[in-house]
């Protein structure tokens, strides 16, 4: 999704949850000066040579759905494992490595030395900023050892991408297919959960209407 697609949405979200657009511009200069490298070239190649790629959210049911999957050691070759968030950690109990995490944060920094060390052996991060999370980034993108990938939901520069989506977990769906991913499947999305407060609420509501505009029917 080209930002200029993208912003008339972005400033309807700012305005859905009172959110600061100079915020996010400010995390996401802070985000761009702690990475040097990136590490996009090598998602895109990831994605384009795996036949599927599983993009897992963290709702609840996301255990039960792995399962089903049925996931073996020949089936895991051919496929890409997305994580959002805190997903990772779900995938981690399941001693399943996911190939990608996209976060900004908040559900793995309790467990950082988990995600260090699956990015110390190869996981990519996509790791988020926005306005409520340069704490995050400071303290924990310093330590990163291996691939990462910056996003904002702000407008993108420099090695700071934007492609679209709002929640880890939308985020992750329009990362897959802004990389070239010809089948996505969603695992763990759960956008009707009434357990959440209202603030996730509206995310949940928001994801579905982006994840619609890809086709998706949740």
């Amino acid at each position: 999704m080209k930002f200029e697609e993208w912003d008339p949405l972005y400033t309807e979200i700012l305005s859905y949850f009172s959110f600061s657009r100079a915020d996010d511009e400010r995390s996401a200069k802070l985000l761009a000066s702690l990475v040097e490298q990136d590490a996009l070239l090598e998602a895109k190649r990831l994605i384009k040579t795996r036949e599927q790629i599983v993009v897992c959210g963290n709702a609840p049911c996301l255990q039960d759905e792995l399962h089903a999957l049925e996931l073996s050691d020949s089936s895991r070759e051919k496929l890409i494992l997305i994580a959002a968030d805190g997903a990772s950690l779900v995938l981690h109990r399941e001693c399943l490595t996911p190939d990608i995490i996209v976060t900004d944060l908040d559900g793995i920094y309790d467990a950082r030395e988990i995600i260090y060390s699956m990015n110390r052996n190869g996981t990519i991060l996509v790791i988020h900023a926005h306005g409520d999370n340069t704490h995050f980034i400071q303290s924990f993108v310093p330590f990163c050892a291996g691939p990462v990938i910056c996003t904002t939901q702000a407008e993108p520069f420099s090695h700071v991408y934007n492609f679209g989506g709002f929640s880890d977990g939308d985020r992750a769906v329009f990362f897959a297919h802004a990389l070239g991913a010809m089948k996505v499947t969603l695992c763990g999305f759960d956008l009707d959960d009434e357990k959440v407060d209202p603030i996730k609420r509206g995310k949940l509501l928001w994801a579905r209407r982006l994840l619609g505009m890809l086709g998706y029917s949740i």
